[in-house]
């Protein structure tokens, strides 16, 4: 896997204390909550990049999730901290593939991935459509900059923007 000092080189999208709530019976972060903290990861990552409540409701526009894909590569358990870092991996017209990467600071291990493709939306008439240009900027700077490190994302490879 990725050394966590390449991982830390991108930018946190979500950081969280894991609560007594996320345990389960063998005493460790149910997998309920790995998709709870990439939701709240992903929202903080897309408004980044413009794709915040103010452009929802300005522009009738959205997103949809259309695709994951979740690796368990060590236990999260109570007490712990843990880190939700993002990267852009690729896009098009419509659609956004990023993966996010759950490091546990208190271990000090990548405790998982997950790989995702969400699409741009019309809510109007609830349907892909096009990002504008003003974020297709923004997008493309970042996936510059990410195309640029020296490490490749460990992706899946059945999803592709």
């Amino acid at each position: 896997m990725i050394p966590i000092a390449k991982l830390e080189t991108l930018p946190v999208s979500h950081r969280e204390t894991i609560p007594s709530d996320y345990s389960d019976i063998m005493r460790h972060m149910n997998i309920r909550w790995y998709m709870a903290l990439y939701d709240e990861a992903t929202w903080k990552f897309v408004s980044s990049l413009g794709l915040d409540e103010e452009y929802y409701l300005k522009t009738h526009a959205g997103g949809f999730a259309l695709k994951h894909f979740i690796q368990y590569l060590a236990e999260v358990r109570v007490g712990e901290i843990v880190a939700i870092r993002t990267r852009i991996l690729g896009r098009s017209a419509k659609r956004l593939h990023f993966m996010h990467f759950m490091i546990n600071e208190t271990t000090n291990l990548l405790s998982s991935t997950m790989e995702a493709l969400g699409t741009h939306a019309d809510i109007k008439i609830r349907r892909s459509s096009p990002f504008p240009s003003e974020l297709s900027v923004k997008i493309d700077s970042r996936l510059a900059e990410h195309q640029r490190l020296d490490w490749n994302a460990p992706v899946c490879g059945f999803i592709q923007p």
